[in-house]
């Protein structure tokens, strides 16, 4: 490795990790070797650039903690995260798309029946919510396990509001025969991402806006299905074409209906929410339970 230069290096580094016993590791870390330095020479890095950019990503991992992740806000931005997730999601029997996990879920939430309401104490518009769960032939999943989670009407989920104890705007619910579940909230708003640390400063640099469009994550997990993380989006949000974390699809659009009944104002939301069996070598599963 004597005398190398911009044009041999990358074979010498390949070839100081081609006996990797990992095959797996020697394939992702022999492409990152490769296309890091066709990045490095096609754009003629300076070293003061690259200084910069070592101190970014420090920066950025200088602010992970447990209750923040900024590297997978930068994967989100980046699309990094959407394109894993497509790649490794893909529909065979047209289920329901996914869409990213986000940062706010949590596994301490509790498990709610059926039409309870899950923010009693939030203001803003009320809202009903009727979802179901089906296989890929249109025949209901009971015994789902459904995970809803969603910010306030200005857009904070719980885990940011000061003085709630327990939580708010997320629960656990479970379909019934007919896999439908149902459950009352408050309508989520339109919120930015966190624009305070090092993928903020990403962010205004590239002119790119931080608002993502108002939404439901929904997380749904059934015995003899592939799980689905996705989200149910307001089909009128004005932030729709330019969702910073490139989580928006069409298929995951949702009217919410202006509604009135003798309790007052509120707007309902239905969502049908297809699953895919989980499939063995020998073909298509059943996705019976």
């Amino acid at each position: 490795m004597l005398d190398l230069d911009d044009t041999t290096i990358t074979t010498a580094v390949l070839d100081a990790i081609a006996d990797t016993a990992d095959p797996r590791l020697r394939e992702i870390m022999s492409a990152v070797v490769r296309h890091a330095h066709d990045l490095v020479r096609e754009v003629g890095l300076r070293e003061e650039e690259w200084a910069a950019a070592v101190d970014f990503l420090t920066r950025t991992g200088q602010l992970c903690s447990p209750r923040r992740q900024e590297f997978i806000l930068l994967s989100d931005v980046l699309g990094i995260t959407m394109l894993v997730d497509a790649l490794q999601n893909r529909r065979t029997f047209g289920g329901s798309e996914n869409s990213v996990l986000g940062p706010f879920f949590r596994e301490d939430r509790p498990e709610f029946a059926s039409g309870a309401d899950l923010a009693p104490d939030r203001s803003g518009i009320r809202l009903q919510v009727r979802g179901q769960v089906v296989n890929h032939r249109g025949v209901p999943v009971a015994g789902a396990r459904v995970d809803v989670w969603h910010s306030d009407a200005d857009g904070h989920y719980d885990s940011d509001i000061p003085g709630i104890e327990g939580s708010a705007m997320r629960g656990l619910l479970v379909t019934d025969v007919d896999g439908v579940f149902t459950f009352r909230s408050v309508a989520p708003g339109a919120y930015p991402i966190p624009g305070d640390g090092t993928v903020g400063e990403l962010m205004r640099g590239l002119e790119r806006p931080l608002m993502r469009p108002a939404h439901i994550h929904v997380r749904i997990v059934a015995d003899g299905f592939a799980p689905v993380t996705t989200m149910l989006f307001r089909d009128d949000d004005p932030h729709l074409d330019a969702d910073p974390v490139f989580g928006t699809k069409k298929s995951l659009l949702a009217r919410f209906v202006p509604t009135v009944d003798d309790e007052g104002e509120f707007e309902r939301v239905e969502h049908r929410f297809v699953l895919e069996p989980v499939t063995t070598d020998s073909g298509e599963g059943d996705g019976r339970r």
